[in-house]
């Protein structure tokens, strides 16, 4: 409900306190955003006065009014049994009107900058959600610090956020890659709510003014937008790891999770980390999820110099190990120096907290794809799923692995568990695709990697999926596109060329694929190319001898590529029957 102005801008100033004449101030006042305090003046009575002028239309507020109205809201016992520490709080913000004077002080504290050190606010309503709330979705935070560049902290602490409540088990929790599509995103909180499947939404911001930083974090109802609770967190930014964790026993609280007194111990054993190595560690984090060579490689310097500045910070070396893992995974950089750096980073990690899920499924995944121990991998890829039982991509993990040992129905067991933990998360149809390679049932490929290109045009794999179950089931002009494609969409990814220049040379068209062939050549006299890339052209030329002689190169160097493809690659198809090759096979000791 909005008050039409009816006199001067200045009436009865002095009499309702200080006037805040935006938006923006009056969020700023209230301690949330902008969209939430629309929200409340539309949905829930608060006190925003309008004045008309030509075609515009200006708001303001007074103060003592947005306090009498949050007095009011806030139902008897709203907050915790009094302590010390609340009667504090309550005569600094001013919510009874006694208080009036001290709240004008205040105001004129906050608008000199002072309002970083008030330590939190009363919740505006304690509204039970018990039996309502088994999913949750974290929207990206908001970034209040007036500063763009300041979006790595906002997404780092969300991020941060998504894996404590990860760890509780009992709700549901949507992953980052869901969620991020929704920053900045002016779709209704009912609407996200639908499209994620979950009961409850936080949403919230951050800021941050020199070394401190403030969290602002608030639970809805996702059926009916209601307001369940909000709480203000503030702290120094070495003890950033407590205040996560201390708003993620806050929502369990709220959502009455029953945590167990490991969790308990986990959540109150938050250790303090040098400011300077968790802001490097965000910045890394940034990077990392953008997944190109530049960012990954920006990425590993933060965490170097995370590593540096804090030396016992676990998490900046589990985030140094999946650079390498990834820059390796995508031939940016050889697989002897992926593994050595990347196992180093992750077993310090280990060591200084072997809880870690994220870790053990990086482990996992390096002893899979480079140390070819098989069953130490999926040891350690299950560990992280029991470490945390909503680690999203731990299961996708594990999928791929399975889905790699052949074992189609409980790889495709896991594709559903991943659907009913994140049901919007945009991933799972390629994960399904991957099942459906290893066992060259193009056909269910097509169909798999069809949905993902409708869910994620811009992802080269699903491109690539599509194009080999076209070329696996004999439509080569439809390969062709989908194979260019994902060479554009991956940077020219050297598995994507290869199978590009492979049907080339099938539908006869040898002149491109030699042509490609000697591109990657040239280009691995100056960086690291995959030798099996280079033999599987080779074999789709009918050269043999080529191709057996660089899959031995690719053999030698025990890189990921031909344990992980020479399987179910059908680039290798022409080659299955040569000695050469099944001698490869028996080395290499593929789980059966």
């Amino acid at each position: 409900m909005s008050v039409q102005a009816t006199s001067g801008p200045g009436t009865g100033a002095d009499a309702q306190g200080r006037r805040l004449e935006s938006w923006k101030e009056i969020a700023s006042y209230l301690g949330r955003d902008v969209t939430t305090v629309r929200r409340w003046e539309k949905r829930e009575g608060l006190p925003v006065h309008r004045l008309h002028h030509s075609r515009l239309g200006s708001v303001y507020a007074y103060t003592l009014e947005l306090d009498a109205w949050r007095n009011e809201r806030a139902p008897a016992g709203a907050t915790d049994a009094p302590d010390a520490r609340q009667a504090s709080e309550a005569a600094r913000t001013g919510f009874h009107a006694r208080m009036a004077t001290a709240l004008v002080a205040l105001a004129l504290a906050l608008a000199a900058g002072l309002i970083w050190f008030v330590r939190g606010r009363p919740t505006i309503q304690r509204a039970s959600a018990s039996g309502g709330i088994w999913s949750l979705a974290v929207l990206p935070l908001q970034n209040f610090s007036g500063n763009p560049e300041q979006d790595y902290l906002s997404d780092g602490m969300t991020e941060a956020l998504i894996t404590d409540l990860t760890k509780l088990g009992a709700v549901k929790v949507t992953s980052r890659t869901s969620i991020m599509r929704y920053k900045k995103s002016h779709k209704s909180l009912p609407e996200i709510a639908q499209e994620l499947n979950v009961d409850g939404v936080i949403e919230g911001s951050v800021m941050r003014s020199g070394n401190r930083v403030r969290i602002v974090a608030q639970l809805i109802q996702a059926r009916t937008d209601q307001h369940l609770w909000a709480e203000t967190y503030e702290r120094d930014l070495g003890d950033v790891l407590k205040l996560q964790s201390e708003v993620a026993q806050a929502i369990a609280q709220q959502v009455r999770v029953q945590l167990t007194p490991q969790q308990q111990a986990k959540l109150h054993s938050a250790p303090v980390v040098n400011p300077a190595a968790y802001e490097a560690y965000l910045k890394g984090r940034f990077y990392l999820s953008d997944g190109t060579e530049a960012d990954l490689k920006e990425a590993q310097r933060y965490f170097e110099e995370a590593a540096r500045e804090d030396p016992g910070f676990a998490l900046a070396y589990v985030g140094l190990a999946d650079c390498y893992s990834e820059l390796g995974t995508y031939r940016w950089m050889s697989p002897q120096d992926a593994y050595r750096h990347g196992s180093q980073a992750v077993h310090k990690a280990l060591q200084l907290d072997e809880t870690l899920g994220e870790a053990h499924s990086t482990l996992g995944y390096l002893n899979w794809q480079y140390s070819w121990d098989w069953r130490g991998a999926e040891r350690e890829l299950r560990n992280s799923i029991d470490l945390n039982p909503n680690y999203v991509e731990g299961h996708e993990t594990l999928v791929w692995y399975l889905a790699w040992s052949r074992r189609r129905d409980e790889a495709l067991a896991e594709v559903q568990k991943i659907r009913a933990l994140d049901p919007a998360y945009p991933f799972a149809s390629v994960d399904e695709a991957g099942v459906y390679y290893h066992q060259r049932d193009y056909k269910s490929l097509i169909e798999a990697s069809q949905r993902s290109v409708t869910t994620n045009p811009n992802s080269w794999s699903s491109h690539y999926f599509l194009a080999v179950g076209y070329e696996g089931s004999g439509q080569l002009e439809q390969a062709i596109p989908e194979y260019q494609r994902a060479v554009d969409l991956s940077q020219r990814n050297s598995d994507a060329i290869a199978g590009l220049a492979h049907v080339y040379a099938t539908v006869g068209k040898r002149g491109e694929a030699e042509k490609i062939l000697g591109d990657l050549q040239r280009q691995s006299k100056t960086s690291y190319v995959s030798p099996y890339m280079i033999g599987a052209i080779y074999s789709g030329l009918g050269q043999n001898d080529k191709a057996i002689e660089f899959l031995e190169r690719a053999y030698q160097e025990r890189g990921p590529d031909i344990a992980y493809f020479i399987r179910a690659d059908l680039r290798m198809d022409t080659l299955r029957s040569n000695p050469g090759f099944q001698e490869l096979l028996r080395r290499i000791r593929l789980p059966q």
